[in-house]
């Protein structure tokens, strides 16, 4: 293989007798950007497949939005004083005179989607999927480039933090069907506007007093954007973020229940995280929760996959109704990285045969866990978190064409106990809950099914509906 620059000798005439020289042809991509060769391209499909089925299974819609937007978009959103509007956005004029820009991250043009096709009116919570580049002009360096890779999930409409949870049961279920197992969540609360002008007030006077321990650009950041400080890299920055106040000790009564909420269910699932009192993720669209996807590694503490958080806040500020939200984002580039390090294997696509229905906040609760057990145990599971009668849920059941529904209501969850519901044969029963794997297990392989038109299947063990 050549590397090294070639170069095309200038010759080019232009006129009688004259000559204009070229530049120099550089064979080669620009610093930031790459080539994804085809011994590669087995990694990105299995990254691929698993987004896209992750989606699907989670009930996300897939949107794609324009690589280039209005500038002022990413102005707004992301906020001024933040590194990426002051030092790596990649914008320019058109010759038509619109000042417009390459998308540094998907969230804004999400946002702005959102708004022009009046998604508002759909019901709620909107969940909707992206993956595509991005392009940031920073520091290229191992898994991040300046044309990068870029899954993204966001939900509309609800600020449950059940969907907080079930978000981050999602982060993690893309990275261990992608055989990345060894992760932890990094997590915080940065509170929303009325509990944090008050926070902001005590940590710029503690970042005014200490001032000239801080880099050049923390201390500029005081005045523009106080919370990064927080999350600068610099070795003396750091050293003073250890002693700042803390987002969490100063949170509203609203803000507080719903971290300690967010706590509550990641601890029923049994989610590896830990509360980063340094995490501010930095955009100004963030509200409440944030977190981050780390490699449980010390050899390599602070590799992040991806993050993401809340943003409340972000469709009413850019001309929307006021909408809570929150999604996150994963860096493809740097998990095939770790793929092709861990020798990760192949993902056979499969569906969700199973539906998982709950009713009442104790049965949201159990409903995490018992989602998370039958995954673990190869059970493919669709839900509808977070809002919708038993009615509407079993009509979501009927449409995905579940051949089970599992009912986990207020008595079930007192009692340890769910509803079998045969979608086919409309039969029903209650069985434990630590004996629902199995028993779920065996209907699902059952050789002979009483189908809808009252036929009966015999194929590969599967149930079979027509």
């Amino acid at each position: 293989m050549v590397t090294g620059k070639l170069k095309r000798k200038p010759k080019a005439k232009v006129g009688k007798g004259k000559q204009v020289p070229q530049e120099p042809l550089l064979l080669q991509t620009v610093r930031g950007m790459r080539d994804i060769l085809p011994e590669d391209q087995p990694y990105w499909n299995q990254m691929r497949r698993v987004l896209n089925r992750s989606a699907q299974e989670y009930g996300f819609g897939r949107i794609d939005v324009p690589v280039l937007e209005y500038a002022n978009l990413f102005n707004r959103s992301i906020g001024e004083g933040t590194d990426i509007i002051d030092k790596e956005m990649y914008s320019f004029v058109t010759r038509g005179g619109d000042k417009v820009a390459l998308r540094p991250e998907f969230t804004a043009g999400i946002a702005r989607a959102y708004i022009q096709h009046g998604m508002n009116v759909l019901p709620k919570p909107i969940r909707l999927f992206s993956m595509g580049t991005a392009y940031r002009y920073d520091r290229p360096q191992e898994g991040r480039y300046r044309e990068f890779q870029q899954g993204n999930f966001d939900i509309f409409g609800e600020e449950d933090p059940i969907l907080d949870a079930h978000l981050i049961q999602l982060a993690s279920r893309v990275m261990n069907s992608l055989g990345i197992k060894n992760i932890e969540f990094q997590l915080n609360s940065i509170g929303c506007p009325q509990c944090r002008k008050e926070y902001l007030n005590l940590l710029v006077s503690y970042l005014d007093s200490r001032k000239q321990k801080l880099c050049q650009d923390c201390r500029r950041r005081i005045e523009s954007n106080p919370l990064r400080v927080l999350d600068c890299k610099e070795d003396k920055c750091t050293q003073v973020a250890a002693s700042a106040p803390q987002t969490v000790n100063h949170l509203c009564v609203a803000c507080h229940t719903h971290f300690k909420s967010l706590l509550e269910y990641l601890d029923e699932l049994n989610l590896p995280y830990v509360i980063n009192h340094r995490l501010v993720r930095g955009l100004d669209y963030y509200t409440r929760t944030v977190f981050e996807i780390w490699l449980n590694d010390e050899s390599r503490r602070g590799f992040s996959f991806g993050g993401g958080g809340r943003y409340d806040m972000l469709i009413k500020s850019i001309g929307g109704d006021d909408t809570p939200a929150i999604g996150f984002g994963l860096g493809l580039d740097r998990i095939v990285t770790e793929m092709k390090r861990i020798n990760a294997k192949l993902y056979r696509e499969s569906r969700p045969r199973v539906f998982l229905a709950q009713l009442g906040d104790l049965a949201k609760k159990k409903s995490l866990n018992l989602f998370a057990e039958l995954e673990k145990n190869g059970v493919l599971v669709a839900e509808s978190f977070g809002r919708g009668s038993l009615k509407s849920q079993l009509r979501v059941a009927d449409k995905l064409g579940v051949e089970i529904t599992l009912i986990v209501g207020q008595k079930e969850a007192l009692d340890g106990t769910v509803i079998v519901k045969n979608m086919v044969s409309g039969t029903q029963e209650t069985t434990a809950v630590e004996k629902l794997v199995g028993l779920v297990k065996k209907l699902l392989k059952s050789e002979v099914v009483v189908l809808k038109n009252g036929e009966q299947s015999l194929e590969d063990g599967q149930l079979q509906q027509v």
